[in-house]
């Protein structure tokens, strides 16, 4: 099992890369517990507008001092759907089955992706959603 980490002040990866040394795929904590961490950046996902202004967070005290923020779940389909690569289609396709996930919203949400990002994703993105609804 994967978990994508990024920070929202790490314009160089230095911190994701940090993250991909200690508790990335193939590391001693990888091997050890079954989950690894990939260090990724907020500059290269395709996210849709607005998606700072959605993060949210939990209130548990064991992750102190840090404070994690989440994507909100429409925002991080969309970004999966961006690349669409298998596990990606495979765990959005997961999350619309199990009711978590509007396909309405979805589309709203990719309209909102960046206009240099639309040429060649958005059409991607309808044409998956388009399996869930039928085009509609």
């Amino acid at each position: 099992m994967e978990a994508d980490i990024a920070f929202l002040d790490d314009p160089d990866r230095s911190k994701a890369d940090l993250v991909e040394a200690a508790i990335g795929e193939m590391s001693t904590f990888h091997r050890m517990n079954g989950v690894y961490a990939e260090g990724i950046s907020t500059e290269t996902a395709v996210l849709p507008r607005g998606w700072r202004d959605r993060l949210h967070t939990w209130g548990l005290v064991s992750s102190e001092p840090a404070r994690p923020l989440f994507l909100e779940p429409h925002d991080l389909a969309i970004a999966k759907l961006a690349r669409l690569a298998p596990k990606d289609r495979d765990f959005v396709d997961a999350l619309v089955r199990a009711g978590m996930l509007d396909v309405v919203t979805l589309r709203e949400r990719a309209e909102e992706i960046a206009e240099d990002q639309k040429p060649v994703r958005l059409g991607r993105i309808h044409s998956y959603l388009d399996a869930f609804t039928g085009g509609d």
